[in-house]
């Protein structure tokens, strides 16, 4: 949740910690769930169908290539995340309270499976039965989405991957089918159909001599795009703006690749300078003040290390505390 909030931060300086937890909690505008390349994010609420309509397939094709070598049936499959839906009968609970509830009702084959993997749950979470519920304490909780959510309505799922493309390349865009697919989890199988059917919505463009795509809509605005001064920020773990191409060339040189995008799939903190990583930070909390560690891979002028000084002090704010720049030699 910290590498979430901060990348709303980094977006919106105005916005504060409180008004995304109680959009979470209290408002439930904001839903936090598992969604592209099985990992979690947070969406707007109303999107939540879009989002499980347009990945559910893929998504459960991979974890059933993992349930299947336990010789697990779709029988069993379906009556284990029923299961899991019905213990949620009466409220949130969390992993723990539900593997205990679950694990006596589970087949010896699915009882396998559950030991070897992060979390049982990942089956009606990609169908969109559970998400994330409120903390308890340090503790998360899942719910049934019925009960968290209003109604959703139902969507076709060719027309939420269209939309889901769309999105896509409206904020990352130019962006090749690859590329999506990397993004999203969507196998280039199930996307070249969708991606085909699209040919009038979008227009193919260069980018230092590689083909990519943007929607026509979009491409004036793209073409004619300008800054007047140069866009320095602050990106935190794990942002979504550095996963977006299956490529990272145009954001990173090879010698500093392996400082940003670590094993196990961590992703490092950055400075982003005109889109490009000019260097990674970090913070340190000592009392009631924390320490904004930035070793740089180029040099900055004047301006921009006050610009740098302005967007670390403005964290600190976030935070609920005073900060310090240290830039390294």
């Amino acid at each position: 949740m910290s590498a979430a909030e901060l990348q709303l931060w980094a977006r919106n300086h105005d916005i504060k910690r409180t008004e995304i937890r109680d959009a979470l909690n209290k408002d439930r505008s904001l839903i936090k769930t598992s969604l592209m390349r099985q990992t979690l994010h947070l969406i707007p609420a109303v999107e939540f169908p879009l989002y499980i309509t347009a990945l559910k397939s893929s998504r459960l094709a991979a974890v059933w290539r993992g349930m299947s070598k336990f010789r697990i049936t779709p029988r069993e499959c379906d009556a284990l995340s029923d299961s899991i839906v019905d213990a949620l009968g009466d409220g949130p609970l969390t992993k723990g309270e539900l593997e205990k509830l679950i694990r006596p009702k589970a087949s010896k084959s699915v009882k396998a499976w559950m030991a070897r993997i992060w979390s049982p749950l990942r089956w009606p979470i990609i169908e969109g039965r559970i998400c994330y519920g409120p903390d308890r304490g340090k503790e998360i909780t899942y719910v049934r989405s019925d009960h968290w959510l209003p109604k959703q309505t139902e969507m076709d799922v060719e027309k939420a991957q269209r939309i889901l493309i769309h999105r896509y390349l409206g904020s990352y865009g130019p962006a090749t089918p690859r590329d999506f697919s990397k993004w999203s989890g969507i196998s280039m199988k199930e996307l070249k159909p969708v991606w085909d059917s699209m040919a009038h919505e979008l227009t193919e463009v260069s980018v230092d001599g590689q083909r990519a795509w943007l929607p026509v809509s979009s491409v004036k605005r793209v073409a004619e795009a300008r800054s007047n001064e140069p866009a320095l920020r602050l990106l935190p773990s794990f942002d979504p703006y550095l996963l977006a191409h299956a490529s990272k060339k145009h954001l990173v040189v090879d010698e500093h690749y392996k400082k940003i995008y670590r094993q196990a799939g961590w992703i490092t903190p950055v400075v982003l300078l005109d889109g490009r990583v000019a260097g990674i930070w970090e913070t340190s909390r000592r009392a009631q003040e924390i320490t904004v560690s930035v070793n740089l891979f180029e040099r900055l002028s004047r301006p921009l290390r006050a610009k740098l000084a302005e967007d670390a002090a403005n964290l600190g704010q976030f935070l609920g505390t005073s900060a310090n720049l240290k830039i390294a030699k």
